[in-house]
């Protein structure tokens, strides 16, 4: 039998965790379902996937400065002549693949800064290449969400069209996709793919002060490089100063009342967030984590006592590690994984952080943390069985049925 050749696609590699978070979720499904397959992938940071997953990677982009705002001739030159490369390039590594897999992320959002022609393009000439060729393009727990911007709007929809199989890692994902358009009667909902990933042992990670016994536990606030989303780039350095002015008097707060303090990131950008919040909070008790991967961050969240996160994936590690979560929600996609999980309660804005009802809301979280621990239990064990729904449903939509017959009859 001719084993069969998957590919993994997106912006993977690039520094955000929680896109690397969902690539290693797919990657111990293909590990345990489909080990014949022979994988590699077409990605933002090919030398980190091929470093880290130890599988082949080659450049999404041809053009190197893709990622650069361009303003010399030059430069936009070449972002114009790498966009026609890039159809050439995207059509070939595609035509070599059985099954193309897009793994979780939000790819069919613009809740952050986004411009048609990145990613959006990217996407929509890797689902048309796959009609094209008969690859099966499948995006997997993926997110969505209106979008404001008719070109990157119209790509986004094509995309979820040519696509043969979609599922969600939200109700409002499939039901944005279906008010643009999308027909979306056969899509699933299941959760997001970094609940397949263990789950890990509360303890102390290395790094953290580990508080005395008479003192409160600690608090793991992890932080966002937050600009607002794609309809609000007129003011997005007032979102800024007022996310990062909230969330600094925040940590301050809690500083001075005697609580140890974790500052987390999910992305590179995040890090200038992180100096500044430790710039303006001069105390012993309030220390940086370094985290290299979703695995990372739920250490960090296990041993502490309560989170408060913004990034989606934060959010994810926090809940997926048990621990009492505040959501400093900035989209659809926060509201939906809290309720989810059942803390709906627990909600702030992270567009207008106001530091003070942020610490009612944080001691009403306190207060009420073992009936939470116990609520996440049972919601985490939810969330595993959908998972496994997720994969076998993604094994009989997308590859050959040599390979399922094969993997069904290797099983145990």
């Amino acid at each position: 039998m001719t084993p069969v050749r998957v590919g993994v696609f997106g912006l993977l590699g690039s520094g955000n965790l929680g896109n690397d978070g969902s690539l290693e979720a797919v990657l111990g499904y293909l590990r345990a379902e489909h080990p014949e397959a022979v994988v590699d992938a077409l990605c933002g940071g090919p030398e980190a996937v091929a470093a880290r997953y130890r599988i082949p990677a080659t450049r999404l982009h041809w053009y190197r400065g893709e990622y650069r705002t361009a303003s010399r001739a030059g430069a936009i030159a070449g972002k114009g002549l790498g966009k026609l490369v890039d159809v050439f390039r995207t059509a070939a590594w595609v035509r070599r693949h059985d099954v193309v897999i897009v793994p979780g992320m939000g790819v069919l959002e613009a809740t952050l800064p986004l411009r048609p022609w990145g990613f959006p393009y990217s996407l929509f000439l890797l689902c048309a290449s796959g009609r094209l060729f008969g690859t099966r393009v499948a995006l997997v727990s993926v997110g969505a969400a209106a979008i404001g911007s008719r070109p990157t709007r119209a790509l986004v929809r094509w995309s979820a069209r040519l696509a043969a199989y979609r599922s969600y890692r939200d109700e409002p994902s499939r039901e944005a996709m279906r008010a643009m358009g999308v027909d979306t009667a056969r899509d699933e909902v299941y959760p997001d793919l970094a609940f397949a990933l263990p789950a890990p042992r509360a303890g102390t990670p290395p790094g953290s002060p580990g508080p005395p016994s008479d003192r409160p536990g600690t608090v793991c606030v992890g932080v966002m490089d937050f600009h607002g989303g794609d309809d609000d780039r007129a003011r997005a350095g007032e979102i800024h100063r007022r996310y990062l002015d909230g969330t600094t008097r925040f940590v301050r707060a809690l500083a001075e009342d005697g609580r140890p303090v974790r500052l987390l990131t999910g992305d590179e950008v995040d890090t200038a967030v992180v100096d500044a919040i430790l710039g303006a909070v001069d105390s012993p008790l309030v220390t940086a984590a370094e985290t290299a991967s979703l695995a990372d961050l739920m250490k960090e969240m296990a041993a502490a006592d309560t989170v408060v996160a913004t990034r989606y994936h934060n959010l994810v590690c926090a809940l997926k590690a048990g621990t009492p979560t505040l959501a400093l929600s900035y989209a659809a996609k926060s509201d939906a994984l809290m309720a989810r999980m059942g803390l709906d309660a627990y909600r702030h804005p992270a567009r207008e952080v106001d530091a003070d009802r942020l610490l009612e809301q944080f001691r009403a979280l306190e207060k009420s943390a073992a009936g939470l621990r116990r609520t996440l239990a049972g919601r985490n064990l939810i969330a595993a069985r959908e998972l496994e729904r997720q994969f076998t449903a993604l094994t009989s939509a997308v590859f050959p049925a040599n390979a399922r017959t094969h993997t069904l009859r290797e099983a145990p």
